[in-house]
């Protein structure tokens, strides 16, 4: 029989790999969008088209992944996402790379899903939060890898060589899961969606995470964007004319990546906390500490000045006085979702584990999936006529309405220690 331990390093290997293709293709979209010459809807599909694979995969890859093996449905999965990763190098039109991301989107969801669902299933009951945040560290490592590597090696070596190395890791995850994961026994009969969708402990956490999809889409959508765009635009500018193209890029990779860094470090040890103190009240305190921090991004240029901080740096050149604040505020960003993310994860496997998890993960998709549709339309209406920084304070907004809800609803139904009963 294989240890546990095994297993959830085959499925921490299964999410990285499924995070590294999914950030690679997002770092290449622009070109393909050049090499294609794709225009207005059609460029529009090309983020769409695996926007809208995904949220059509959720509703039968949970029902498939609890009502039969979900070892092979993900097995599955993986096939799927080695056989687009095949296909992208030969895509000639707008049309196809439609199909083939629409491919990779089902796959990427069957392969998401059903990872998870096992990890939240194999973990312990009094270390579930934990082991879930050392899961999200694996795909937040995977997200760093695949932004820094997917240019380098397109540059040096063509679209092959990243298939390639997609290819590669994908069906590694595939003979890992294949080798080391045994056949899953906790299969449910009937439709155990629609249990889920009324749990009343479900229905709570998703009152605050369908406000909270608002917030993150915002926030993690726009700081590129603020730290890219033109002064006159509302932003720093870090990437106009007068600062070396590729140097001001990578400025703007480094503010990204430092989110992505300071979750992926925090998770773990913030799961475990959760695991020991309960997981509502660091659900409160990350979407509070989260929507804090954003109100903040707006006025890093202020912060900086106020400071003298330096505006030139070595090999990035003259960016601003924000810089060194914004990094750290995006760091900040990370600290304050690695409190929620873990304990909210867990509290869905807590929830789903013996009586539908895949279902109860696949609530949590999609319920996610309105916000992060929505908000950018938001946020662009803003940016063009109340100016950027209404951007953030809209992703706060969302957050503390979110955690107030929240905590609303506990203390409906527990009283006033109602943060602390779960």
């Amino acid at each position: 029989m294989t240890d546990t331990k095994r297993q959830l390093r085959a499925l921490f290997f299964t999410r990285f790999a499924n995070a590294y293709g999914l950030v690679t293709l997002l770092t290449l979209l622009s070109t393909y969008i050049e090499l294609l010459g794709a225009t207005g809807l059609v460029a529009g599909m090309f983020v769409t088209g695996l926007t809208l694979a995904q949220a059509v995969a959720v509703l039968p890859v949970a029902y498939l992944g609890d009502r039969f093996d979900k070892r092979f449905i993900l097995l599955v999965g993986l096939g799927l996402a080695t056989t687009a990763y095949a296909a992208f190098p030969f895509i000639e039109t707008s049309l196809g790379f439609i199909l083939v991301r629409g491919l990779q989107g089902i796959a990427a969801t069957t392969a998401g899903l059903l990872a998870l669902a096992l990890v939240g299933e194999l973990a312990r009951d009094d270390g579930r939060g934990n082991t879930i945040g050392v899961s999200n560290a694996w795909r937040f490592a995977a997200s760093i890898g695949g932004a820094m590597s997917a240019g380098v090696l397109y540059d040096a070596f063509g679209f092959g060589a990243v298939f390639g190395v997609l290819m590669v890791i994908t069906a590694g995850a595939f003979v890992a899961v294949w080798r080391w994961v045994e056949p899953d026994e906790t299969t449910v009969e009937g439709f155990a969606f629609s249990d889920m969708a009324l749990n009343r402990r479900i229905l709570t956490i998703t009152s605050f995470r369908a406000q909270y999809a608002v917030a993150v889409t915002l926030v993690r959508t726009w700081v590129p964007i603020f730290a890219g765009v033109s002064v006159a635009r509302g932003g720093l500018g870090f990437t106009a004319e007068g600062n070396a193209a590729a140097a001001g890029a990578t400025a703007v990779a480094v503010i990204v990546s430092a989110e992505k860094f300071t979750n992926m470090l925090s998770q773990p040890y913030m799961g475990g906390l959760s695991d020991r103190f309960g997981r509502a009240r660091f659900v409160f305190l990350g979407g509070l500490f989260y929507g804090a921090v954003a109100i903040v991004v707006p006025f890093t240029p202020a912060i900086g000045t106020a400071l003298g901080l330096p505006a030139v740096f070595p090999f990035f050149g003259d960016l601003s006085t924000a810089f060194i604040p914004l990094l750290v505020v995006t760091g900040l960003l990370g600290v304050a979702d690695s409190i929620r993310e873990p304990a909210s994860m867990a509290l869905f496997a807590d929830e789903g584990t013996g009586s539908g998890v895949a279902a109860s993960f696949g609530v949590r998709d999609l319920v996610w999936r309105p916000g992060s549709i929505l908000a950018p339309l938001a946020g662009g209406w803003l940016m063009t006529n109340a100016g950027m920084e209404w951007v953030f304070y809209l992703g706060a907004a969302a957050a503390f309405t979110g955690v107030f809800a929240f905590l609303g609803i506990l203390s409906y139904d527990h009283g006033r220690a109602g943060l602390t009963k779960w």
